[in-house]
């Protein structure tokens, strides 16, 4: 398939140059605001007494708004350019981080978990947007690699932030550093620093089939119904380990040792991924990591010591994490002209409806057949997509 040509990026070829590093930094930022806020919220309305059920009610709300949300942001950063959505994500972000420091309290948790969720949504997508027209079309595999490398570093730097300050300052004072990273973002876009690429208005008559049409590719359903499947697998890990390792008698020190070795292997995978997309085709890739991650989800019911879960977790961290700049990279060279964005607001639907979903769907399913099933039927589930994926 042929791939789209690039929007024109405005400015110097210097300015060109600086900004893909800085639109990474600005990412890691706003990631880190996203990432340490969950930390400090949970935290937060536990020390206020709040019920299991409530906690839980906050961290949905992360995904709720952007489930309903994503298309229409992508849509706007079609239409629009992607600078004023950034920009008013970030701005976004360093509202809802700030209110618990202006208004502490329970209730304000809510408001602050639901506009965080919505803005790094807004900004995210604008920012995929822009990714994937910057430079050439066989470096858009490696740019997303890089963007998602920045992601997985301030995944790690966030709750880390979050937890020093809450433990050596109080949750107030986390709160408002969290606030304050995303003024540099404000800063660089209201001032137009970046060389961002300029918006491409797409043909009427795709505007008006609307998403019914982007489905009706096959290219495009297929890209779709593998990235759902990947962020089905992703949640479940994070939702499960924790359960199963404590049914086998884990300490809490082990099953975090487990997930850190996931998120190890997010990272060492993405440092690579420039390499292995010079290697190999996205769907290739995307074979791969479905049949491997399959593969570790059948083999967990088997495993009841630490060391052996920690290598599983680290070899699924290894193909999930291979998986997500493949996707984007797809989605840019098969969406309609002008409509990434839309396709990239898709993407950002499914994850989030699964980011919301799974814990409560395969929460009421593994406590009515147990884990093992419910382990292996995702791993059927992900080598059936890998066989999909696989097909021409």
């Amino acid at each position: 398939m042929a791939h789209r040509t690039p929007r024109a990026v405005s400015g110097s070829p210097r300015r060109t140059a600086f900004t893909f590093p800085a639109l990474i930094t600005l990412g890691i930022l706003n990631h880190t605001v996203l990432a340490g806020s969950r930390v400090t919220v949970s935290h937060y309305a536990l020390s206020l007494h709040a019920s299991p059920f409530v906690v839980g009610a906050l961290m949905g709300l992360y995904a709720f708004l952007p489930m309903w949300l994503a298309i229409s942001a992508g849509r706007l950063s079609d239409r629009i350019g992607v600078r004023w959505p950034m920009l008013l994500g970030s701005c976004g972000m360093a509202v809802g981080a700030g209110l618990p420091y202006l208004l502490p309290g329970l209730p304000t948790l809510f408001v602050t978990t639901s506009l965080i969720g919505v803005s790094f949504m807004l900004f995210q997508v604008a920012t995929q947007n822009a990714t994937g027209d910057m430079g050439a079309p066989t470096e858009r595999a490696k740019n997303f690699s890089l963007l998602a490398l920045g992601y997985s570093i301030s995944g790690f730097a966030g709750p880390l932030i979050a937890g020093l300050m809450i433990d050596d300052a109080s949750f107030s004072a986390t709160f408002l550093t969290l606030s304050l990273l995303p003024l540099v973002p404000v800063a660089v876009l209201a001032r137009g620093a970046l060389a961002l690429p300029e918006r491409r208005h797409a043909h009427a008559s795709a505007v008006a089939s609307g998403i019914a049409a982007l489905f009706r590719n096959r290219h495009l359903k297929r890209v779709f119904i593998v990235n759902a499947l990947l962020s089905m697998a992703w949640d479940l890990h994070t939702f499960f380990i924790p359960i199963y390792g404590a049914t086998i008698g884990l300490s809490a020190s082990r099953i975090g040792m487990i997930l850190a070795a996931f998120a190890a292997a997010t990272f060492a995978v993405r440092l690579m991924m420039p390499w292995i997309a010079r290697r190999a085709s996205e769907f290739e890739v995307l074979t791969v990591a479905l049949f491997v991650a399959g593969a570790a989800y059948a083999l967990f019911p088997f495993v009841a010591h630490a060391g052996s879960l920690m290598m599983l977790s680290f070899t699924l961290g290894l193909a999930l994490g291979s998986a997500q700049p493949m996707v984007m990279s797809l989605l840019h060279s098969m969406a309609p002209a002008g409509r990434m964005g839309e396709a990239a607001g898709v993407r950002m639907s499914i994850i989030n409806a699964s980011t919301f979903a799974v814990p409560l769907l395969f929460g009421a399913v593994g406590s009515s057949v147990g884990l093992a099933p419910l382990f292996w039927s995702v791993g059927a589930a992900l080598a059936g997509g890998g066989w999909f994926a696989r097909r021409r």
